[in-house]
């Protein structure tokens, strides 16, 4: 750990990511203090240095705090870390935008596409507070909370229009088992992020039908076709799609257990409807919220995603699954790009 305090860092929520993300920074040596929406939740952070609605098992540093009041936690922040639910991104910022300081630094942990207008989470950041492209940045890769919360090996992308705000991200959450890299690339890590989580769904639901990991191979390798196909569209650098925040996440999500969209899929390939599986899961799935944005955003570019438009199509009771299945197998042959 370092022995100086590189920054302030104010994590807004403690959610599952946003606690494990809040632990790295605190970890690497940031003051960090983390928002939280119930006070139970803040106090056992303060008090026994656990958050019991998450990770109850897992202790956090003693340096890490937290509080309910936005204003509070806001209060000399260098970063502002947010990590909510996207579709609540445009309403709670709002909120809190009067409190972030002049200089701070906004890191999106998000990664979905908001609904009605399309917009990736860091569109929706500078709309809402009016704050430069350049202070507004993503942090995106194959980052699965429990295990980066038992301290295993994992890396991500920052990534930010300014190289200079992202090196100083870098700095933030560099610790020995979290390995961050450094991009301009903003618009790639955000669509390699959100639409992965849709693939992942897709291979879910391959799985939870009983389709084998051919089947699954063929959806993570053509969902990352489609993919970087809307990202290029949209000013992406294609590289981008195959490290860490497009091929990397897009593995990790699609063939973890531990992922909400893949286990969401996986409710729905054994038959249980969407709303029954919403009950199962328990928690934001970015996937269900974002795939008909993402599928809006491929029309309006002109851009082909057959897997999207199928899970998109299933969400909204449009086909079955026998039908989804089908609708893949039987397009047209065409060469592979």
């Amino acid at each position: 750990m370092s022995q100086h305090r590189l920054a302030r860092a104010a994590v807004f929520s403690a959610g599952s990511w946003g606690t494990a993300v809040a632990k790295i920074m605190a970890d690497a040596g940031t003051d960090v203090i983390v928002h939280a929406r119930r006070g139970e939740i803040a106090d056992a952070i303060n008090r026994g240095h656990r958050n019991p609605g998450y990770f109850p098992d897992v202790d956090l540093p003693p340096t890490l705090t937290a509080t309910t009041d936005p204003a509070t936690a806001l209060d000399g922040a260098d970063f502002l870390v947010l990590s909510i639910p996207a579709q609540s991104l445009r309403e709670s910022l709002a909120l809190w935008t009067p409190h972030i300081g002049r200089d701070t630094v906004i890191v999106s942990l998000m990664k979905g596409i908001e609904r009605d207008t399309d917009l990736r989470a860091s569109e929706v950041i500078t709309e809402v507070t009016g704050i430069p492209a350049e202070r507004v940045a993503v942090l995106s890769g194959p980052n699965l909370a429990r295990e980066i919360m038992a301290g295993q090996p994992a890396a991500a992308t920052v990534a930010c229009p300014d190289e200079a705000t992202a090196i100083r991200i870098q700095r933030a959450c560099h610790t020995s088992y979290f390995r961050p890299y450094t991009s301009t690339d903003v618009t790639g890590c955000e669509l390699g992020g959100a639409v992965k989580n849709v693939i992942a769904l897709a291979v879910g639901i391959a799985s939870g039908m009983g389709l084998g990991h051919n089947a699954q191979a063929m959806l993570i390798t053509r969902g990352l076709a489609e993919t970087t196909r809307l990202a290029v569209a949209l000013g992406a650098h294609p590289a981008t799609l195959a490290g860490l925040a497009g091929l990397g996440d897009l593995v990790a999500t699609c063939s973890s257990p531990l992922s909400r969209n893949r286990t969401f899929g996986n409710h729905l390939g054994k038959g249980i409807s969407v709303e029954e599986a919403i009950a199962a899961t328990r928690q934001t799935t970015e996937g269900v919220k974002s795939a008909e944005a993402i599928l809006g955003l491929a029309q309006a570019h002109g851009v082909d995603m057959p897997i999207t438009y199928v899970v998109t199509a299933l969400l909204s009771g449009k086909v079955t699954l026998e039908q989804a299945t089908a609708a893949l197998m039987q397009r047209p042959p065409k060469p592979e790009r």
